[in-house]
């Protein structure tokens, strides 16, 4: 069996809780890198990631690599690679550029090269080029720069993995979905367990928790870039596997998920993804103020994306929020367990609560963390004792 080398990234922090993904999905042989991991397998396993994972941003297939001095060394290694063995002049492409650490100072002008190189090598085979397309491409290319060494790569996966084939309702902002899935996955949450999100947006953590309960895979309503590749053989094998993940799919039903917002728009926005997902009935939705909310069963996890400010007044307005925050948590949720995103590093100080547990995790570019909290009734805190 031919091993083809795979790169998946992922947000930052996520990169353990993907490598073990990725092994339980057959791939082999998965080491951990900053904001991804790398993995090999044959065809079959680039296609079952794609179609079942819920941590993997992209599945990029590793065509080349090695030093580089300039752009025109990058030029040449890309010009002699057989790119009309992969996919036909016919279909647009967009170049992906990113660096760390490179010493070549203008990263558009090495995305020309590339551009160029391919381009040249299909002018010369076939006597006609691609075209560029940056906004919705057939075929994404991927480079990679650190100080001295390139990887150039195919996108299998086209749109991002974590998009799940659905448009949000317009005027949210959600959580990305990989994003979502990772934040449970850290949690410890397993479908069956009843799940509050207490800040429900417009309910990304609520659509992943509940197609993960009826064990719909995170692909099977897209399409694949790896459907152009001519070298994959998807015509036979991604069939089969989208029939083995729709057998064990279940059809919807209520689910043990809640989720509270105090504001009516993001409740209507929340229900609005999930009835376009196929799931309005799995999901209890509620307009509430968490401070005057009680729980929706004895014990559970509540798990939330909190609010974070960046104004002054938002600022002011949160440290105002938190310690009413940790009040209701502790006199109303005994018996639960909270898990809280949040940007704030004071947010347990905040809260008056007691966490047992940080992970870091990156939302985009805003360093966070996964705050797990225990909640028992009354104070976590010693009381000084006043004398007599």
């Amino acid at each position: 069996m031919v091993l083809n080398t795979f790169y998946c990234p992922c947000p930052r922090g996520l990169e353990t809780i993907l490598a073990q993904e990725l092994t339980q999905l057959g791939a082999q042989y998965p080491e951990i890198r900053e904001s991804g991991v790398t993995c090999q397998g044959d065809w079959a396993i680039a296609l079952r990631i794609n179609l079942e994972s819920r941590l993997a941003s992209r599945v990029l297939w590793q065509i080349a690599q090695g030093t580089y001095r300039n752009e025109h060394d990058l030029y040449h290694h890309a010009r002699k690679l057989p790119w009309s063995d992969w996919f036909n002049c016919e279909l647009t492409l967009k170049i992906d550029t990113r660096a760390h650490h490179s010493p070549l100072r203008s990263l558009d002008f090495v995305t020309l090269r590339i551009k160029d190189a391919i381009c040249d090598h299909f002018r010369e085979s076939t006597g006609q080029r691609p075209s560029i397309d940056t906004r919705e491409p057939d075929m994404r290319i991927h480079l990679f720069l650190d100080e001295n060494r390139f990887y150039l790569s195919l996108d299998t996966s086209g749109e991002a993995l974590f998009k799940r084939g659905q448009r949000p309702a317009p005027g949210s902002t959600p959580l990305k979905r990989n994003l979502a899935a990772g934040i449970l996955s850290l949690s410890g949450w397993q479908p069956g367990t009843p799940l509050l999100d207490a800040f429900c947006g417009s309910g990304s953590l609520l659509l992943e928790a509940a197609e993960q309960s009826l064990g719909r895979a995170p692909g099977m309503d897209r399409s694949f870039a790896f459907a152009h590749i001519k070298v994959c053989p998807s015509a036979t094998l991604w069939p089969i596997l989208q029939q083995q993940a729709h057998q064990r799919q279940q059809p919807p039903h209520p689910l043990p998920l809640w989720g509270f917002d105090i504001k009516g728009d993001a409740i209507d926005l929340a229900r609005q993804n999930l009835d376009a997902a196929g799931l309005g009935d799995c999901v209890t939705l509620k307009q509430v103020n968490v401070l005057e909310s009680s729980p929706p069963v004895p014990e559970g996890l509540m798990i939330s994306n909190l609010p974070y400010g960046v104004r002054l007044g938002e600022l002011h307005e949160l440290a105002n929020f938190y310690p009413l925050l940790g009040n209701t948590l502790k006199q109303r949720y005994a018996g639960w367990t909270a898990c809280l995103l949040s940007a704030d590093m004071t947010l347990p100080k905040a809260l008056r609560l007691k966490v047992s547990r940080r992970t870091p995790v990156f939302n985009g570019a805003l360093e966070c963390r996964l705050f797990r909290i225990p909640l028992v009734s009354g104070s976590h805190r010693h009381k000084t004792a006043i004398p007599l």
